[in-house]
């Protein structure tokens, strides 16, 4: 439900008609929670809540996680951050008497006018990476193993349960401060879009009670540790995604990197399709009207930005832009989509107001964009309709959407 490679979107779903008691118990630890009325009661639920997840995901239950979380999005908001919070907490981190290793995410934004490579990371570039960490991002004392591979959404664990899983298999390398090795054959393959993001998985074991990044020692500085990870770890990624322009996400516990970076690929995707109909087909954004419509079905919420050629409004590219999490409001939304097409020169916008059905090309899966006449169509390349007529089929196979 909540897995990076598949953000929570926002949903208009009816409510089940039964839990299982175990996710009633959860549901009800994270209500009390969310209305304690001091530090002292916080700490009473905390430790309870972080038992009982404890124990679900000790049992590999992820299913009874899963169904109380989808109650709370639904019917209490707060309560569902609590437990949100509390599940992510229990997951990317393990406990010892020494050392506690938590999970990290680097995450990179990347487009390409090809593809975006997920490949094993090799020595001399985690080793570029290691003193970039150790300089930048960890206090002094922490150790940590570097996954050799750079994960796509599709390869990252899908659900608590592996993410959990990795971090212990990651921990004995963390302790010895070695590097992870990943079987790259055994991962997901990789969909290929024109804009993703790319992930740097790392185990850190922190000694308990100390400083965990450079930022919580007394002369530390969470905005200046992170332009200098940047800094140096900028050209190490240039050269593992080579012909791909790329955007360097600082480094965090892993739900809450993945989250940020979800968030950010939908503007980076903005300029990404603006900056590849410029550099593939020379179309600058002076020619582009962008057709901006809410679209539901299956459940599912999110907006879809049609990029359309001027004056024949033939749709050439597409955005899917999805609601992530409870606390985006549509009206908001919009205006922040409008202001990105903005900043990246597209200044001709029309949003419709109607909702459209969340319609996916039956050939080949693609997602369907709106057109100035509010109709849901199929993008098709510049020049595949000279004359500028509506497509009658796919006559070439059909473009990779930005996402």
């Amino acid at each position: 439900m909540n897995n990076p490679k598949n953000p929570q979107p926002k949903k208009r779903r009816n409510r089940p008609s039964a839990m299982a008691p175990s996710a009633e118990h959860l549901c009800w630890l994270a209500q009390g929670l969310a209305r304690s009325g001091s530090r002292v009661e916080d700490r009473w639920w905390e430790q309870q809540i972080e038992a009982a997840v404890r124990q679900l995901l000790e049992e590999g239950n992820d299913n009874v996680i899963e169904q109380a979380l989808e109650h709370l999005y639904r019917s209490d908001e707060s309560a569902y951050g609590e437990l949100l919070d509390a599940v992510e907490s229990e997951a990317e981190v393990v406990t010892g008497e020494k050392e506690t290793l938590l999970l990290i995410a680097a995450p990179v934004l990347a487009w390409s006018r090809f593809s975006v490579p997920a490949k094993t990371v090799p020595t001399a570039a985690l080793e570029h990476l290691r003193t970039a960490l150790a300089a930048h991002v960890f206090a002094p004392g922490v150790r940590f193993a570097i996954a050799n591979h750079l994960f796509s959404p599709d390869q990252l664990p899908d659900g608590y349960i592996p993410t959990q899983r990795l971090l212990k298999a990651m921990q004995n390398a963390a302790l010895a401060n070695e590097d992870y090795p990943v079987d790259s054959d055994r991962l997901n393959e990789t969909m290929v879009f024109l804009s993703d993001i790319r992930y740097l998985l790392i185990a850190a074991a922190i000694p308990n009670g100390e400083a965990i990044f450079r930022w919580h020692l007394p002369e530390g500085d969470r905005e200046q540790a992170f332009a200098a990870w940047r800094k140096r770890a900028h050209p190490v990624f240039e050269r593992l995604l080579i012909g791909c322009g790329i955007e360097l996400e600082p480094p965090d516990a892993y739900f809450t990197a993945s989250r940020k970076a979800n968030r950010d690929s939908r503007v980076f995707a903005i300029f990404a399709a603006v900056a590849y109909l410029a550099t593939e087909f020379d179309i600058a954004s002076s020619r582009l009207r962008a057709v901006i419509a809410p679209c539901e079905g299956n459940g599912e919420f999110e907006y879809r930005i049609g990029f359309c050629l001027k004056p024949s409004g033939q749709v050439i590219h597409g955005v899917p832009w999805p609601l992530i999490g409870t606390d985006e409001n549509e009206e908001e939304t919009v205006e922040r989509i409008v202001a990105t097409l903005r900043d990246s020169g597209v200044t001709d916008t029309l949003v419709l107001r109607r909702t459209l059905p969340l319609e996916f090309c039956e050939d080949c899966g693609a997602p369907l964009f709106p057109n100035p006449h509010g109709e849901l169509v199929h993008a098709e390349m510049p020049g595949e309709n000279p004359n500028g007529e509506e497509p009658s089929g796919h006559g070439n196979p059909p473009p990779r959407y930005l996402h």
